[in-house]
């Protein structure tokens, strides 16, 4: 640990922003799992597919946004751990997209090139958090 390394202004904008980000996932994830799509205004045939998501879709999904939302926590902590936090949310955005993509049929309104590049996008984002914490790490900020 390098006690005389200071911490960037951009750095904390990072953090805050991915904590923001990483927030909406959160969100996504307890609609789903406490049953409040039908508050949203969806086409049913997205609730139906969102409510089918087998246990261990909804296991890796889990991973994937609570190992993301924690990893930011741990950024604005400053704290080591949000590299092992942000490679957990991988491992569980590995496995949700093959549920999506491979091990199930989209509902014709999901499968959208819209759709594709937010799921590109929260693939970029992801490992860029990865390699962000990594390289604070390496530099002495998080500790």
């Amino acid at each position: 640990m390098n006690i005389g390394v200071k911490t960037p202004w951009w750095f904390w904008l990072v953090a805050i922003v991915s904590l923001l980000w990483n927030a909406g996932g959160i969100i996504s994830y307890l609609s789903t799992e406490l049953g409040y799509l039908e508050n949203l205004e969806m086409p049913a045939e997205q609730r139906e597919y969102f409510y089918a998501f087998p246990a261990w879709a909804v296991a890796f999904w889990a991973l994937g946004v609570w190992g993301a939302f924690f990893g930011s926590l741990a950024l604005l902590l400053k704290s080591r751990f949000a590299v092992a936090l942000y490679a957990i949310s991988i491992i569980g955005l590995v496995g949700t997209t093959y549920y999506q993509h491979i091990a199930s049929e989209l509902p014709a309104s999901m499968d959208t090139s819209g759709q594709m590049m937010f799921a590109a996008a929260i693939w970029i984002i992801t490992f860029g958090l990865l390699f962000f914490s990594i390289a604070m790490r390496n530099r002495g900020i998080l500790r």
